[in-house]
């Protein structure tokens, strides 16, 4: 069966080349909502850490109509560290739109995604976004386009994808590149006219492949997959299996099976093949899984997802101040979310600890973890986490690190800085670029040299700069980098900081916190510039005399404290701290809160 009546599609790009707001404008232009109806921007990004951060982190599905043809739409992040989303979405698509920026051009997401959409063989248009922009260099960006495609070895047919030129703020869309367009009627004909119908087979046995889960708490967990071959209908019996693990299977019925129409779930009586479908009633499925007919058990394979490059130790909350501000604290409910989240992030790995109270997070990066880590915090676990670490490998007895591909875009007069820095990370220079007044760098760094890096390269940049990166690949062991050459201030003892002890503990360095603010012996309460820490006691209260002066305490004035962020805070934080997480509070504490004993650990690791 040929089925002229629909295409399946992913978008996918860098982050901030507008893949989200070229949706809005087709969805409005496909006849998803009314003339009148008030719709918000970057509709697609429902979840409230996607509006706040203008991110789009889970990919997500949705649909147009154009000309009596159905285009099933699949959303993705275009951050390196949710990557894992883009991967398995490309196995419901047959076709990709590849969003480049009209001034940046091909970034290293672009290089990542484009890659994993060539290895599927699948059909290619390069859609040049932003093309209003006042600093458009259309031409460079389609050669830097073919250059790269030519660097990833794409086929003569992938070679000759054709190019549509749009503003997806605007929502036009043009095939000449020096003619402006009026609406998005040329992308969705080349659309139509590049990706060919797709051939299937309707009258085999039921197939179809998982590529992502939700949940709602009415049917519980809700699978969502193209279905291959067949037909499916609601209450049919089926199996569910996975190409990897053959042995385990788990009869079931699809309970409700729903088709996407815009951006609603409508409820339907049969999907045949080629159909983007979610359905209930399986409670044990998982991405990757394949739904079979009873009678016919043939898993599909999946797509293989990249390995985690970067690990963190999530444990129970046992700071002084554990169980005030949470509602889930124990070893237990942390487990079970942990767990829960490998169902339906791909990216993620979870592994038991020695310790009964920890577990062992792996994930893409530092953006992978935090957003965890801030979902967690939301939903009103407790918890504390260590530093990030790589995950090295061995191969052949040489010790192999994870090597990410930075792109620096910096101010002409600002890049030696940048060198300078990236010379103490053991970064390599590949390209340097002039872009009119701006530099593009672009280096292969160790993933752990940009811990911590973001918040000196913005310095170094004065606030001008724009670095991306993505994983390169694994090469051997670039040798010791000092991470941190700053000191912290640690709370002497437990109790309320006061602007006494505040104001003679600022003269040490940058303080974390204000007067008023409960502290415990052990936390760090602000960062000292030299190599060190030092303890200091800000709850120490002026001695009281027999002399009284009005004005003397409104003298004391205290510098605003740094506030840290999520980020900033995983950042900062050293291989003898923990970052605890409340709901209310994220405050950075030392391992060992007792001074003494820290002080005799130090000197034992010396001696050691």
């Amino acid at each position: 069966m040929i089925r002229n009546d629909l295409r399946n599609i992913a978008i996918i790009a860098h982050v901030d080349h507008g893949k989200t707001t070229l949706v809005d404008q087709m969805l409005k232009q496909g006849g998803t909502f009314r003339d009148n109806q008030v719709v918000a921007d970057r509709v697609m990004d429902s979840g409230a850490l996607e509006r706040e951060r203008g991110i789009t982190i889970l990919a997500k599905n949705t649909s147009v109509h154009y000309n009596g043809v159905k285009i099933n739409i699949v959303d993705t992040p275009g951050h390196a560290d949710f990557s894992g989303e883009v991967e398995r979405s490309l196995k419901m698509v047959s076709g990709v739109l590849i969003l480049v920026d009209a001034a940046e051009g091909p970034m290293p997401q672009t290089r990542f995604v484009m890659q994993k959409a060539l290895e599927l063989g699948l059909k290619l248009i390069i859609v040049v976004n932003k093309v209003d922009r006042p600093d458009a260099r259309i031409p460079e960006v389609i050669d830097e386009v073919l250059e790269l495609l030519m660097d990833l070895d794409a086929t003569d047919d992938q070679l000759e994808s054709p190019f549509v030129f749009c503003s997806g703020r605007a929502g036009t869309a043009s095939l000449d590149q020096n003619v402006a367009g009026s609406d998005l009627t040329p992308l969705f004909d080349t659309v139509l006219s590049h990706f060919p119908p797709l051939e299937l087979d309707e009258t085999g046995a039921l197939q179809i492949l998982v590529s992502s889960i939700d949940y709602n708490e009415y049917v519980g967990r809700i699978g969502i997959g193209r279905i291959e071959r067949g037909v499916a209908k609601p209450n049919s019996e089926v199996i569910a299996c996975n190409y990897n693990h053959g042995d385990t299977r788990v009869r079931g019925k699809l309970v409700n099976l729903y088709e996407i129409e815009g951006l609603e779930r409508v409820p339907c009586e049969q999907a045949i093949a080629g159909d983007i479908v979610c359905f209930s009633g399986l409670e044990k499925i998982n991405i990757g899984d394949t739904v079979c007919a009873a009678d016919c058990v043939e898993p599909v394979a999946f797509v293989k997802i990249t390995e985690p490059t970067v690990e963190m130790i999530f444990s129970v909350n046992d700071s002084p101040f554990a169980g005030k501000e949470g509602k889930f604290v124990t070893t237990r409910h942390l487990r079970d979310r942990l767990y829960r989240e490998l169902l339906r992030d791909v990216s993620l790995r979870v592994e038991d600890t020695d310790s009964a109270d920890a577990f062992r997070v792996s994930g893409r990066g530092e953006m992978h973890l935090s957003i965890l880590i801030e979902t967690m915090r939301r939903e009103g676990y407790e918890f504390q986490v260590s530093s990030p670490k790589v995950l090295y490998k061995e191969i052949d007895g040489t010790v192999y690190e994870p090597v990410e591909r930075l792109i620096a875009d910096v101010p002409g007069d600002l890049t030696g800085p940048v060198f300078q820095s990236m010379g103490q990370r053991k970064g390599e220079l590949l390209h340097m670029t002039a872009m009119g007044s701006r530099m593009r760098l672009e280096f292969l760094v160790p993933a752990r040299g940009l811990f911590g890096y973001k918040s000196e390269f913005l310095t170094d940049t004065k606030g001008e700069g724009v670095m991306n990166s993505v994983f390169f690949e694994y090469q051997p062991y670039k040798g010791e980098i000092q991470r941190r050459e700053s000191g912290s201030l640690v709370a002497f003892e437990t109790g309320e900081a006061v602007t006494y002890g505040l104001f003679n503990a600022q003269a040490r360095g940058i303080l974390f916190i204000d007067a008023g603010t409960p502290v415990y012996e052990g936390m760090v309460v602000g960062v000292s510039p030299k190599e060190g820490d030092i303890n200091v006691n800000i709850c120490k209260t002026k001695h009281l005399t027999n002399t009284r002066s009005s004005s003397s305490d409104d003298a004391l004035r205290l510098i605003p404290p740094k506030r840290m962020s999520l980020e900033e805070a995983l950042e900062f934080i050293g291989d003898d701290e923990l970052l605890e997480v409340t709901p209310q509070n994220v405050r950075v504490r030392k391992r060992i809160l007792d001074g003494e004993l820290r002080a005799k650990a130090r000197a034992k690791a010396k001696i050691q």
